[in-house]
């Protein structure tokens, strides 16, 4: 096996390293060229001594095998790997930019940077999951932003994937994680579900609006474990300028039961992309920790020695999915509009854990000034809103399993396929006033929907007329 020192010049298996970016207690890190490679790229050599901690390697070993499994823009780009029967490496591509821990120590940050921060990191969290990969390892050292804005997820030899063996869970037997990230679950030494990212998250949210850890620092198995009974002490009690909607998702994320959590990194994202749709509980009020010795023990008492109820990352997202009912507010259409509540009610059914997105679109011009009040005077906007909230009342559903959304666009069909998008829907409901030989000729919004949409869409056709 060869070892270092290396040098500025010096090729490694083709790569020439260029200039060092970083030396750890683990490994360094080299910008590395080629010139066959498509983006500037980056080589993480471990650093290898008789007294390395045997973690350290298995996690190496770890990172090895997950990346190049990894696709999309939320992950650096794969390139080569070298295992340890000669020089190990990896090269992958290198981020141009900082990580988060740059932003987090002018902590505390504005709520809508907080917001729109956190919204990346979910959605970049959602990726990852759709791809059975839970990171495990989430904290402001391990997230980068490309130049078009999106986060990148690094560092994951801490990850497990549903579908391949998890080396640190089969080789060792303490909690792995970074102390004041870890979820309760981690420190339990249960690394297979999802949900644990989404407690990370939180703690990361905490973070930039508060400027603490929710936790502090521990060292300790002990201080690890007070998370399972302890409450964090309210956003708002430390810092008073932190909006209800953002403490109610924070200490949402933050729950010690993953049952009572969100259900998935979308629904968070949707969450803090839409603070005004957020479902305020008690959770949003609270100025000081209400938890007294009864609730820390029956925390306790429900985590000893209990087993979490774990799922993988496909399973759990297949629990959780965001159902998005495109609604035609019209009078005209009222019968289609009853229909299409039919059938958004038996998708819920089947989808106990879905939450449910009421979209409408109010359309404008392409070109001058929109009324934005009708004849009384009222605002169009507002009135689609209650309109919205009134046809999703008869679903009877919880108020935090659906929110409402009036889209303003000259497109209506655009409009509801970049929510989808943007949103990451996975099933759309959606009307069609059935066919003329106009609309056939011209497309209707329904069929393009369906053209378009990269997620699963039922169409809901107007009820039979009885004979």
């Amino acid at each position: 096996m060869a070892s270092g020192p290396y040098s500025p010049g010096q090729h490694i298996d083709g790569f020439r390293l260029e200039e060092q970016l970083h030396r750890g207690g683990m490994g360094v890190l080299w910008r590395v060229s080629r010139d066959d490679l498509p983006t500037p790229a980056i080589m993480k050599i471990p650093i290898l001594l008789d007294d390395t901690d045997p973690t350290a390697i298995v996690s190496f070993e770890v990172e090895q095998m997950l990346l190049p499994r990894l696709r999309g823009v939320h992950v650096p780009r794969f390139y080569a790997a070298s295992g340890f029967e000669q020089q190990p490496y990896l090269v992958m591509e290198l981020i141009e930019s900082e990580t988060l821990r740059s932003r987090a120590n002018g902590a505390p940050l504005p709520a809508d940077d907080v917001a729109r921060i956190g919204a990346r990191i979910a959605t970049a969290l959602h990726e990852l999951h759709r791809q059975k990969v839970i990171h495990l390892d989430l904290k402001p050292s391990n997230v980068m932003f490309r130049p078009t804005g999106e986060a990148v997820l690094i560092d994951f030899g801490l990850s497990r994937h549903d579908q391949l063996p998890d080396l640190l869970a089969e080789e060792f037997r303490l909690p792995m994680g970074t102390g004041p990230y870890i979820s309760p679950e981690q420190v339990q030494q249960h690394r297979n579900d999802p949900r644990s990212d989404l407690f990370s998250l939180g703690v990361v949210l905490y973070s930039l609006a508060t400027g603490e850890h929710p936790f502090g620092n521990p060292t300790t198995l002990r201080g690890l474990r007070r998370r399972l009974t302890d409450a964090p002490r309210p956003p708002r009690a430390v810092n008073p300028q932190i909006p209800p909607w953002l403490q109610e998702i924070i200490l949402h994320c933050l729950e010690v039961d993953p049952d009572r959590r969100y259900s998935s990194a979308a629904q968070v994202a949707l969450d803090l992309s839409h603070p005004a749709s957020v479902t305020l509980t008690e959770r949003a009020g609270r100025t000081e920790k209400t938890d007294g010795i009864g609730d820390r023990f029956s925390r306790w008492f429900r985590s000893f020695g209990s087993e979490p109820k774990s799922r993988g990352a496909s399973q759990q997202l297949a629990r959780a999915p965001i159902v998005m009912a495109a609604v035609d507010l019209s009078e005209q259409w009222q019968a289609l509009s009853d229909e299409l509540r039919s059938t958004v009610r038996r998708v819920l059914q089947t989808e106990p854990g879905a939450r449910l997105s009421c979209v409408t679109v109010l359309k404008t011009a392409r070109i001058g000034m929109d009324e934005t009040t009708d004849g009384e005077g009222r605002n169009l906007h507002i009135l689609r809103l209650v309109e919205l909230k009134h046809w999703s009342r008869p679903l009877e559903l919880p108020a935090e399993r659906v929110t409402h959304h009036v889209l303003a666009a000259p497109d209506p069909a655009s409009a509801l396929l970049d929510y989808a998008h943007v949103n990451h829907v996975d099933q759309i409901v959606i009307g069609s006033r059935g066919s003329s030989s106009l609309r056939r000729y011209l497309g209707s919004i329904s069929a393009r929907v369906v053209a378009e949409a990269t997620c699963t869409v039922t169409v809901v056709k107007p009820p039979r007329p009885r004979a």
